[in-house]
């Protein structure tokens, strides 16, 4: 248990150092991490809803933070490229990212066009029934993308890699809430930026 418990520090140690620089990015995840707080309340009472709830606000919220305001150039705090951050990354990286938010954005073509899905769900006659379908769907895209980066990290790493990043997952939005409850002042306060983590500052700083 404490090798498991030192692992899911670590993972979301270097979560946090590698990629969440960005003022704007925490405030987004706090944003993320409050509605997906909802959208798991939603899971026991109407879990299309709560699946609607997480990909239309927590998902977008947490991914524009890392694709539009996270930094991508050289990381001096770190001493990482961002192409190395890529490449390490336990999670999903952004090239990832752009794969599994792609298919999450097709699904509502697929029900239009495919009542059902092939005897999967109960075709849609309304407008309502339409939008309930498209959650079903996209709350299996969501299991599916966990369990399926699970079993990779099984399979590249080792079980208990796969294990505690389900378990990060999972939790990110408890840790996110404390860890990021903050950054929508800092932002009024007009600070972009952690203290020394800005790119410019930090090249003006080591170099």
């Amino acid at each position: 248990m404490s090798n498991f418990l030192e692992t899911l520090k670590e993972q979301r140690w270097d979560d946090h150092r590698y990629y969440h620089h960005s003022r704007i990015n925490q405030a987004l995840h706090l944003v993320s991490a409050l509605s997906f707080l909802v959208a798991y309340g939603f899971l026991f009472v109407n879990p299309p809803v709560a699946a609607l709830i997480a990909w239309l606000i927590s998902m977008v919220t947490r991914q524009s933070g890392h694709f539009f305001f996270e930094p991508k150039g050289y990381d001096h705090v770190n001493q990482a490229t961002h192409e190395y951050k890529e490449a390490i990354k336990v999670g999903y990286n952004l090239q990832r990212k752009v794969v599994l938010m792609a298919i999450w954005a097709l699904a509502p073509l697929a029900v239009y066009l495919v009542p059902g899905l092939f005897g999967l769900l109960t075709p849609h006659t309304d407008l309502g029934g339409f939008v309930l379908n498209v959650g079903w769907v996209w709350l299996v895209i969501g299991v599916a993308g966990l369990l399926f980066r699970m079993l990779q990290l099984f399979w590249l790493k080792d079980v208990q890699t796969g294990l505690c990043w389900v378990s990060k997952i999972l939790t990110d939005p408890f840790h996110d809430i404390l860890l990021y409850y903050k950054a929508p002042y800092q932002l009024l306060k007009g600070e972009l930026f952690a203290p020394g983590e800005h790119p410019g500052e930090l090249g003006r700083q080591h170099g």
